[in-house]
C-alpha cells in the first residue's frame, strides 16, 4: 500500500464549496481509501491506497466529491516521494524560518505545453520570483502571496492547466502526517 497527498482546490473559501473535514474523511474511508487524516480546511488529504495510480485516484476523489457535495472540486494527488521531490528541488530553499514564509508551491495537474512556458517565462513581477518545473511552479513572493500577483488563478490561466497552491508550512506539515 502507497501513502498519497490529495490537494482539493477551492473549497471552504469565502463561505464556498464547504466541505466539513470530518465527512469528506468519512467520505473517502467510503472510497476504500485507508488511514485517512485531514489537514487544516482547505483541503489536504493524507490517505493511503492499494491503487497505484495518481490519476486514478484524483478521478475517484473528485467523483465522490461531485456525487455527495454536488459540485466540481479540482484535485490533485501525488505520492510522498513526489513531494519530498517537489520540496528538496526548491529553488528558493533556505534554512532561514523567515524567508520560508515566502515559498510557495503551485502544484500542477498536468505538465504544461513547452510553448506557455516559454512565455509565461517573460513575464516580471514586482517583489515575486518564480521557478517552473513540470509539476510545479516555484513562487517567492517577498510581500506575501496575499498582495501576489502572481497567483494560482494567473498560473492557471498562462500555462492552461489545473493548479492548487499551498506554502512551505502547510507542505512541510503533510510530510509529517504521512510518516
Amino acid at each position: 500500500m502507497k501513502t498519497y497527498i490529495a490537494f482539493l482546490r477551492g473549497i471552504n473559501v469565502s463561505g464556498k464549496n464547504k466541505v466539513p473535514m470530518a465527512e469528506l474523511k468519512e467520505l473517502l474511508v467510503d472510497q476504500e481509501l485507508k488511514e485517512v487524516e485531514t489537514y487544516i480546511q482547505s483541503g489536504n488529504v493524507v490517505f493511503k491506497s492499494e491503487l497505484n495510480n495518481n490519476k486514478e485516484l484524483e478521478k475517484q476523489i473528485k467523483a465522490a466529491i461531485l456525487r455527495h457535495f454536488e459540485f466540481n472540486v479540482p484535485v490533485i494527488v501525488k505520492t510522498v516521494d513526489q513531494v519530498k521531490e517537489i520540496l528538496n528541488e526548491n529553488p528558493f530553499k533556505t534554512d532561514d524560518e523567515n524567508l520560508r514564509k515566502q515559498n510557495y508551491y503551485v502544484l500542477l495537474n498536468e505538465q504544461p505545453k513547452q510553448e506557455a512556458v516559454e512565455k509565461f517565462k517573460l513575464e516580471n513581477f514586482v517583489n515575486e520570483e518564480f521557478y517552473i518545473t513540470g509539476n510545479c511552479v516555484y513562487l517567492k513572493c517577498h510581500a506575501g502571496y496575499g498582495k501576489a500577483k502572481l497567483n494560482n488563478n494567473l498560473v492557471e490561466r498562462k500555462l492552461k492547466v489545473e493548479a492548487t497552491t499551498r506554502n512551505y508550512r502547510t507542505m512541510s506539515k503533510l510530510l509529517e502526517l504521512s510518516d
